[in-house]
């Protein structure tokens, strides 16, 4: 990546208080850092929430984070729920889901604050997203109970448009039963019904009307999490947080530690 590509300050200048300005909530060691962005332009950038943060979610007006010690909810001040340590937070059609260490999945009751229990995985929770959560002996799939869905050492999943879980072993898609996507050591799968994104071994594909392509920019370095708004935006782990645009990844280092995901509202 060249430096060509950096965020400039006279370009955060220029874009600050813009109408289409989305803030992106990323979750890291040092908590919840928001960050503004316009498209593919990064602006200001600030730590809203110290905690240790492993993962976020964001959408209807509610950003919520999995922390060591609870689950959080926002925006603004970010106020404990009472679900306990967490490791994973998605939303689906049906509210806030969120899982414990112990692979406890519940869903959040907006109007009474409460959570309700639906079922344990076997395995680690890796990711939530939609009704469908990766663990580390599979996919379970959330109803009113959580059911195992098939595959092993699930890492990610995706359940806008077509169904997708990375797993250990590859890329695959939900039709008639689980079906060979791309073959590889996958760590990330996302999303929004439009776009669609995979990293396996290392290689950034996405998906286009030939199939999965590599992706003609690829990241310096493994993305942890990517998630679209305007463009696509991506964290690595080392704590940087990158836009997509036409001539490749604007970056800009934010200098916070054990950056896990990243989460814009739509």
């Amino acid at each position: 990546m060249s430096a060509d590509n950096d965020i400039s300050l006279d370009e955060k200048r220029v874009y600050s208080g813009d109408k289409r300005e989305t803030t992106a909530y990323v979750a890291c060691g040092m908590g919840v850092v928001t960050v503004d962005v316009v498209e593919e332009r990064v602006g200001g950038f600030e730590l809203a929430h110290r905690c240790e943060a492993s993962d976020v979610a964001a959408g209807d007006g509610l950003v919520a984070v999995a922390t060591q010690q609870d689950v959080l909810i926002g925006p603004g001040e970010f106020e404990a729920s009472g679900f306990g340590p967490a490791v994973a937070v998605g939303l689906s059609q049906d509210g806030l889901l969120a899982a414990g260490e112990d692979g406890g999945v519940a869903r959040y009751d907006e109007d009474s604050g409460d959570w309700h229990d639906i079922g344990t995985c076997a395995g680690d929770v890796r990711a939530i997203d939609g009704d469908l959560v990766a663990a580390s002996d599979g996919v379970y799939r959330i109803t009113d109970e959580l059911t195992h869905a098939g595959l092993d050492d699930a890492r990610d999943v995706a359940t806008e448009g077509t169904p997708r879980a990375a797993t250990g072993s590859g890329l695959y898609y939900l039709g008639n039963g689980w079906m060979d996507d791309l073959d590889g050591d996958f760590t990330l799968v996302a999303s929004d019904g439009e776009r669609s994104h995979a990293l396996g071994d290392g290689e950034l594909y996405q998906l286009t009307d030939d199939g999965w392509t590599a992706h003609p920019h690829q990241p310096a370095g493994a993305f942890a999490d990517l998630d679209y708004g305007d463009t696509t935006y991506a964290v690595s782990s080392d704590g940087r947080f990158f836009a997509e645009a036409e001539d490749g990844w604007r970056h800009q280092l934010l200098g916070m530690p054990d950056v896990a995901a990243v989460a814009v509202p739509r």
